[in-house]
């Protein structure tokens, strides 16, 4: 029998809390993913208290600032024990690093600071520890804050150093003038909210929330647009407040759908059974596709219930208002990070990323692409493959993904105008590009959750690489045509994926 003071005779290994273990051993789920449900669920009754009874006209900032911190502390801890002292770490040495820097220098020592222990990190529980695929993972918050840090660097840097002529319309809007105090820093950087799953979004966007005009400066930007004016934001700052229950309800519904999918179907249909060789030696061709088909779909739902209860957290608290969407109704959608119906019937390659893990591909886009001044889709997919972290899979994944996403562009450009003569005819093609393109999904993404080299190349053996060889003869044969710097900076491919680690 397992004795409480004992924790290396735990089923599952955690640095973090011991408190909910028979919970753990009740219900037979590794004790970290407890621990990891309790803490959001707290946060959810967290952030209606928040919004309820910690709201701007009742407390100060400082107050709304001050709780949010210790919350974000108190969950860290929860989970991960003294690896949360690396989260701490990165944050207090980049604060030091706002603060000291010089101005025109602040966001790439940021970059590089960030980055470096990001990867560090990385390298040494992967490899030199050995410490492999602990039930303990640290590395999801750090990336999160990874993007806090970097973010606010640089908007801080378009703020104090740059011209207004020099910024784009978005940077100028979320360009920072001042360096925030402390109090404000830890807020945005370790805020209950988002520090266990993210998203990371904009400081001046989370400045406003805690000051109380993030709903109405959402309200006050559609006055300008005509077509989306309504009644509901006629005048600014004296409309009743709108409430976020509505969106909330539905993010909490959709999330027990996805938890119940992810409980009954990734045990039954695992991914390792890809390249079991017993599978591999008997199945057809056909039916080996159809089971990495099924069983990538099987592990999408652990995404889709980590990012939109995330989502329904921030909302309940009041964060995350968008506006007033073309039919007048008010939109919760402002910080989320995916779009499950868009993903789920994409009939592009770049229909699936654009709506997954939004929030990265928007941090990537900003700090990277938006700033490059020489090949920036390169240089975005370095910095990509970097963030996600040191596993070979990890770059098998970014690098297949490359001759799919031109080949795919290649193809919509030289033939989908064909298939528009009629409805029946288009959906038709939009049947096939559908069922092409979750394909090439579960091909490209299968080495993201495998992990090593050679269960990547045993699984790519199995299928005969043959999303290898089809794109690179597509992209080898069909005339491409490229389109301006200027024209891709407007227009960006992105490719982004997950922060959520698969235990």
């Amino acid at each position: 029998k397992c004795r409480m003071e004992d924790p290396q005779s735990f089923p599952y290994r955690t640095t973090g809390s011991l408190f909910l273990y028979p919970v753990s051993e009740f219900f037979g789920v590794p004790l970290d993913q407890v621990n990891f449900l309790a803490c959001q669920l707290f946060a959810l009754l967290a952030a209606f208290w928040f919004r309820l009874y910690l709201h701007p006209k009742n407390v100060s900032t400082t107050v709304r600032h001050a709780v949010a911190i210790l919350l974000g502390i108190f969950f860290v801890i929860f989970c991960f024990g003294w690896y949360s002292a690396h989260i701490f770490i990165l944050v207090f040495s980049c604060y030091y690093i706002m603060v000291k820097a010089n101005n025109h220098n602040v966001h790439r020592y940021s970059l590089i600071v960030a980055m470096g222990y990001l990867t560090l990190c990385q390298v040494s529980r992967v490899y030199i520890f050995s410490y492999g695929i602990l039930s303990t993972d640290f590395s999801g918050p750090l990336m999160i804050i990874t993007q806090k840090i970097t973010t606010l660097a640089f908007q801080l840097h378009d703020g104090l150093c740059r011209k207004a002529e020099q910024l784009t319309t978005e940077q100028r809007r979320l360009a920072v003038n001042s360096k925030p105090h402390l109090l404000e820093y830890l807020s945005y950087q370790l805020n209950f909210l988002s520090i266990l799953v993210g998203p990371c979004s904009n400081y001046k966007d989370y400045i406003e929330f805690i000051e109380g005009t993030h709903v109405y400066k959402r309200l006050s930007m559609g006055t300008s647009m005509e077509n989306n004016i309504n009644e509901k934001q006629n005048v600014y700052g004296t409309v009743p407040e709108p409430s976020p229950v509505g969106a909330v309800i539905k993010k909490l519904l959709l999330s027990i759908g996805c938890l119940i999918l992810f409980l009954s179907l990734t045990k039954a249909l695992p991914i390792s059974y890809n390249i079991d060789s017993q599978f591999i030696n008997e199945a057809s061709f056909l039916a080996r596709l159809t089971y990495a088909f099924f069983s990538i779909q099987a592990a999408r739902p652990k995404f889709y219930f980590a990012w939109t209860l995330a989502d329904a957290i921030s909302n309940a608290a009041g964060y995350g208002f968008s506006g007033v969407d073309k039919d007048g109704n008010f939109s919760w959608d402002l910080i989320s990070n995916l779009n499950i119906w868009k993903i789920e019937t994409a009939t592009s390659f770049k229909m699936f990323i654009d709506n997954w893990n939004i929030q990265t591909g928007a941090w990537l886009k900003r700090v990277c692409y938006d700033r490059a001044p020489y090949y920036p889709t390169a240089l975005t997919f370095v910095l990509s493959a970097l963030w996600h972290g040191v596993y070979p899979g990890y770059y098998f994944t970014f690098i297949t993904a490359i001759p799919i996403t031109i080949a795919a562009k290649a193809v919509r450009k030289n033939f989908r105008h064909y298939f528009l003569s009629s409805w029946t005819i288009k959906i038709m093609y939009d049947i096939l590009t559908w069922a092409v393109t979750q394909l090439a999904v579960c091909y490209t993404v299968m080495p993201f959750l495998l992990l090593a080299v050679e269960p990547t190349l045993t699984f790519y053996k199995s299928m005969y690489f043959h999303f290898h060889i089809i794109p690179s003869l597509i992209v080898l044969i069909l005339p491409i045509k490229h389109r301006s710097h200027m024209e891709q900076k407007s227009h960006p491919s992105h490719i982004s994926n997950n922060n959520i680690k698969y235990n």
